[in-house]
């Protein structure tokens, strides 16, 4: 989350940080994606297929994850010293895997309401789930997840659009919204 306001010219003028959330959302649901297919290629061996419910390279539930983690979670730790983030690890670590639980058992509920099914494998196997909807396995790494995307990858993110700059911030958000707008049409046209 960058500053709502930035230093231009000397003169302070208003920042809308939309657009960096629009940049975050992106790339959590492109880092989901990643992760979701290495699971699927490397640990389970099962071979490679397109792990997300659109076309391109990325799983929007993760997004959606990380924007809780953001609103919900990240202004716990956002403004605290090393040591006091380190204090709050275990808080971090459940709030995050009850997030991310809660997201992926709504999700598995809309999308079945949408398409009759949802489109992850299901959790029959975990010997601890609800539905085979959700599982403890799954939800423990999503909790270890969200301290990795609170406490690594948020701070770059934070600094790489700070870097960047508003103009090009802006210009990325819009190229991903149209992306994502445009995969969202061919989804619904084409399935």
């Amino acid at each position: 989350m960058q500053n709502s306001s930035v230093l231009c010219e000397g003169k302070e003028r208003k920042f809308d940080p939309a657009v960096n959330y629009i940049v975050y959302f992106t790339l959590y649901s492109i880092i989901g994606w990643c992760y979701e297919v290495f699971l699927e290629v490397v640990i389970y061996r099962w071979g490679f297929s397109n792990r997300g419910v659109l076309f391109g390279p990325y799983t929007p539930v993760y997004g959606v994850g990380a924007m809780a983690f953001l609103f919900l979670v990240y202004p716990l730790i956002r403004r605290r010293s090393t040591k006091g983030k380190l204090l709050f690890v275990p808080a971090v670590f459940l709030l995050c895997m009850l997030i991310a639980t809660a997201t992926e058992l709504a999700a598995s509920y809309l999308l079945e309401a949408a398409t009759g099914s949802w489109p992850w494998q299901t959790y029959a196997d975990y010997k601890i789930n609800f539905q085979a909807r959700i599982a403890l396995s799954p939800s423990v790494r999503f909790g270890l997840g969200g301290i990795l995307f609170l406490y690594v990858l948020q701070p770059l993110f934070e600094k790489l659009c700070s870097a960047l700059g508003e103009k090009k911030v802006k210009i990325m958000a819009i190229l991903f919204a149209v992306m994502f707008a445009a995969d969202i049409i061919l989804t619904v046209a084409l399935k």
